[in-house]
């Protein structure tokens, strides 16, 4: 497998490094007792006070991937970004492995508020978050919670809930979920029976290495970032083994923008016009109440364009909406 940029040296990211920007490796808990894994950017020779936004995703994706790139692009544009590992993947803490949960992935985005607003060079009322992909829907779901959360941006969001309940375009219906729901809890006792004997759950698997001929123009868009030089990370979920299989079975029935409608911050939503996944944003965006929120359609871009695409991904617009809403 292609190895990411600067894996054989010191950087591990599959970006290149800035030299306008520190990073360094940081570690903090959330409320259950998780160590989550970050990677701290700030502008050099920065003085002051500043904002700060922690960013997270895509769904299956590690620090050194997209999330990454955005915190780095952030921080050469003068912000503090922390870029970190949600709970039971990356370098974070939590196991089993490889498991997803509604509940503490959004208490991961609140902790990373925690950690942020004791940080000497950041100012606790100027703290924003950035969600990327499923991350972008769990971003939501804090923003709606976490009043110190004061701008929120969302970048080709997934709503997870909707998509493992109801599959791609809500084509799965109520027998068609019963059945899943059946295949999904028989699994948990081949796993339990697994455990039991020393060994592991079973891996759903990422992106696969050889493409299908039929293959689906998203999943095509998925393995060029996550099957190649371009975004392939040794820890990244999606570009190995993937999630366990009952590793997101929670989000069947909880839903996670359910009260998306109370988010009273300022919230700038971003899509591809031509994402398999852009009726995810557009659909949550109606929820949404107040003048301060904003969804922009980026002309020609697809799903995986906003993962590191910089002539789609507007950092302009970006640094814009979250100066004017940390002042």
């Amino acid at each position: 497998m292609t190895m990411a940029k600067g894996q054989s040296g010191a950087w591990d990211k599959t970006f290149e490094k800035s030299d306008k920007v520190d990073v360094k490796k940081v570690k903090f808990k959330n409320r259950y007792g998780i160590e989550l894994a970050g990677d701290l950017y700030a502008p050099k020779s920065a003085k002051g006070k500043m904002a700060a936004i922690a960013v997270s995703g895509p769904f299956g994706a590690v620090k050194e991937q997209s999330s990454g790139l955005y915190a780095q692009t952030l921080a050469q544009r003068g912000f503090v970004a922390l870029a970190f590992d949600p709970s039971y993947t990356g370098e974070s803490g939590g196991e089993p492995r490889y498991m997803a949960s509604p509940d503490i992935n959004t208490e991961d985005f609140m902790a990373a508020v925690d950690f942020l607003s004791v940080q000497e060079n950041v100012d606790p009322e100027k703290i924003g978050i950035l969600g990327i992909c499923g991350w972008g829907g769990m971003a939501l779901n804090a923003a709606a919670l976490d009043t110190r959360v004061k701008a929120t941006v969302t970048s080709t969001m997934y709503d997870m809930s909707r998509v493992n309940a109801f599959g791609y375009y809500d084509k799965m219906d109520e027998n068609a979920r019963y059945e899943m729901k059946k295949s999904l809890n028989a699994q948990r006792i081949e796993d339990f029976k697994n455990i039991q004997k020393g060994g592991k759950y079973k891996r759903g698997g990422g992106v696969p290495d050889v493409l299908p001929e039929d293959a689906p123009q998203f999943l095509k868009d998925y393995y060029a970032y996550y099957k190649t030089e371009r975004g392939y990370h040794p820890r990244s979920l999606n570009s190995n083994e993937g999630w366990n299989v009952v590793g997101c079975m929670s989000f069947i029935n909880q839903p996670i923008l359910a009260y998306a409608g109370e988010i009273r911050s300022a919230v700038l939503m971003l899509h591809g016009e031509n994402a398999h996944s852009r009726y995810f944003s557009e659909d949550a965006f109606k929820k949404l109440k107040g003048e301060n929120k904003e969804l922009l359609i980026i002309d020609g871009a697809n799903h995986t364009d906003l993962y590191d695409n910089f002539e789609k991904i507007p950092f302009d617009k970006i640094e814009k909406f979250y100066e004017e809403n940390l002042k």
